[in-house]
């Protein structure tokens, strides 16, 4: 993306989706450079256990003496890779599902509905901790689990989009004219239906972020990865958390976090839905 296109895409957006920009960027930054802007470890003892925000932890430390900064942004590496790993494969193949069901039609539609309506009844949060419980605590598990429940969505908008341009004057003349399906997709389909499978592929990291967090809050998660929602699990674990003053950061610096993170999402998606559908900012 060149600069003309990231101005014109920032001057589309609200003040509250810039913000949310600027924090998601911020957030990415910190992950990305965890080892430059933390001078303690995220695994090894660096201070007396549970100590409060000071000049040398600024967030204070866990009841192993662990520096709950270090935790924060190293973490924040786990969050976005399962985050974007979900997205990243149930975009893919919720994308695919939808323009072979959209321009398939006939029994093939009414398969990959079927199934779509079988996921979107089932309840997501016991089926994924009964998976979860199955496959064993890996991230490429979470991932995995995480992505079975997240294709439907971006399949239902992408076969609807495709649903639409089959009947534009301009497909039919290039069906007419020999065209092959895959040029179809290549030229007409994917230039319409990316923005929308984007927009869907944001919103979902931000729901497989707060899956994954919850997954790991209730034990469920790679015990080793040290994302947002170990660190959570570890907390509320620790006896008698809520009758001292250390959930004041041990649970509160984690859990604004995520909050924040899934926040910001939530913003550039729905900016960016409106980019890509202007009907949606008419509406609003």
């Amino acid at each position: 993306m060149n600069l003309s296109s990231l101005s014109k895409l920032l001057s589309g957006m609200t003040p509250s989706g810039r913000a949310g920009l600027f924090v998601l960027g911020a957030v990415i930054f910190l992950a990305l450079a965890a080892p430059m802007v933390c001078s303690h470890s995220h695994r090894q003892m660096s201070g007396p256990a549970l100590i409060p925000p000071g000049p040398h932890h600024i967030m204070g430390t866990d009841e192993l003496g662990v520096d709950l900064w270090a935790q924060i942004c190293h973490g924040a590496r786990i969050s976005l890779l399962v985050g974007m790993g979900t997205a990243l494969a149930a975009g893919l193949g919720g994308g695919i599902a939808g323009i072979v069901s959209g321009y398939t039609g006939g029994i093939v539609d009414m398969i990959i509905m079927r199934m779509v309506d079988v996921f979107l009844v089932l309840p997501d949060l016991p089926v994924m901790i009964v998976l979860a419980a199955f496959f064993g605590p890996s991230l490429t598990a979470i991932v995995l689990v995480l992505s079975c429940f997240s294709w439907v969505h971006t399949a239902r908008i992408v076969r609807s989009r495709v649903l639409a341009l089959k009947q534009r004057q301009y497909i039919r003349a290039a069906e007419l004219n020999g065209a092959s399906v895959f040029y179809l997709i290549r030229r007409h389909f994917l230039p319409e239906v990316f923005p929308l499978a984007a927009v869907s592929m944001i919103r979902l990291t931000g729901r497989a972020i707060v899956a994954e967090a919850g997954l790991s809050f209730l034990g469920l998660g790679d015990p080793s990865s040290g994302s947002w929602g170990l660190i959570l699990h570890h907390a509320t674990s620790f006896p008698g958390i809520y009758y001292t003053r250390f959930w004041q950061w041990w649970l509160v610096f984690p859990w604004f976090s995520l909050i924040l993170m899934v926040v910001s999402l939530a913003l550039v998606s729905r900016d960016m839905e409106k980019i890509a559908d202007p009907r949606l900012g008419k509406r609003s």
